[in-house]
């Protein structure tokens, strides 16, 4: 079975069974923040390429300046705000599996070897992305944010990214979405 023909089977059976509480996610943010309740941001991609990822949107700008709000921090928390990218998933620019897609000026700056990344389609799930979960917790830890995650974070995630390139199937595929089944199955109990 072919990693492609996986993703699209997958995204399938899952909007079937999400595509109501998606769409109540939906009404709910757009009637809470008075707009759209998808978020949608220009990512890179594949080959290095810009493309529309999908989110619900958790963030309300107001007079205070950016807040998230309540609705979109049980939302991130458990990572529903992600839902929406099993669209991306069916239109050929995400994968189940892969790097998470990031903003310009990070993946597309890669040189030689680590260029490799963008070889592969970016993903909703990844090993590095369990283990940096919490990251943005982490980043706010630190000093200098910024320079933590440029010279340490991104590093880091583009090693784990690169082994997944020189190991990847839809075998491969099946334990990392099973860790993260795992995972979030851990973070319902608490």
């Amino acid at each position: 079975m072919s990693k492609r023909f996986f993703d699209v089977l997958l995204a399938v059976l899952l909007s079937v069974f999400l595509v109501l509480p998606m769409l109540l996610i939906w009404i709910l943010i757009s009637v809470g923040m008075k707009m759209n309740g998808l978020f949608c941001q220009q990512r890179i991609g594949q080959y290095g390429n810009t493309f529309t990822i999908y989110k619900f949107r958790t963030i309300l700008w107001d007079c205070q300046g950016p807040r998230v709000t309540r609705l979109g921090g049980y939302l991130r928390k458990y990572k529903i705000d992600e839902w929406p990218q099993l669209y991306n998933i069916l239109n050929g620019t995400m994968s189940f599996v892969g790097p998470r897609p990031d903003l310009e000026g990070f993946y597309d700056s890669l040189e030689d070897e680590d260029r490799k990344v963008l070889l592969l389609r970016p993903g909703l799930t990844s090993r590095a992305s369990l283990i940096y979960f919490d990251e943005e917790i982490l980043l706010s830890k630190q000093q200098d944010p910024v320079v933590y995650n440029k010279n340490v974070v991104f590093p880091k995630k583009v090693a784990m990214n690169l082994d997944y390139y020189y190991d990847n199937s839809v075998f491969k595929d099946l334990v990392i979405i099973k860790e993260t089944v795992f995972f979030f199955m851990k973070i319902l109990i608490k």
